[in-house]
């Protein structure tokens, strides 16, 4: 198989940026931030890339919870970063992603936060239970897939920036 992306972690900075407001010690901030572990494959068959908690959290029936996971990915042309919840947790808790899928296109790796990709999740459960996640779980899976375009395709935006910031660049005929 043919390598077409790569895992890092965002700077120092940036993870400290994105974790104002949840965690106010700068000590912990680094603490967790040596921590981060990138995505990776459990198994030789595995098309996800599972991503780990930086946050200890429980989500009651309904609750939201947006985790900075500290990691970007360089992604080759042609190919995008698809985000799912764990199979598990969407199985057992009906853990959900609050975009259904989350889409890391390979622009926002430069994008002005480094191409921090953050997971926002809901426990969407109907029977009353409540997820726990621990920092360092898996709560989250990858996994790359090849896109096409139009032979008429035009596009020559340049991304600055991360949710919604393509449709900046949309026009509406």
């Amino acid at each position: 198989m043919k390598g077409i992306a790569k895992f890092e972690k965002v700077s120092p900075g940036q993870f400290k940026e994105a974790m104002g407001g949840i965690i106010e010690s700068d000590d912990k901030i680094n603490e967790i931030y040596s921590g981060i572990k990138l995505p990776r494959r459990a198994t030789a068959g595995s098309a996800g890339y599972d991503f780990f908690s930086t946050l200890d959290f429980e989500l009651a029936p309904g609750e939201t919870v947006t985790v900075p996971t500290g990691i970007r990915a360089r992604i080759d042309d042609g190919w995008v970063l698809c985000l799912y919840p764990r199979s598990g947790l969407g199985f057992k808790f009906r853990l959900q992603l609050n975009n259904t899928v989350g889409i890391i296109d390979s622009d926002y790796y430069n994008s002005d936060n480094e191409g921090h990709i953050f997971i926002k999740i809901t426990n969407d459960t109907n029977m009353g239970k409540t997820v726990s996640i621990s920092r360092g779980d898996g709560f989250a899976q990858g996994i790359f897939t090849p896109y096409g375009i139009t032979v008429d395709d035009d596009a020559d935006g340049v991304r600055n920036g991360g949710f919604g910031s393509t449709s900046q660049h949309a026009s509406l005929a």
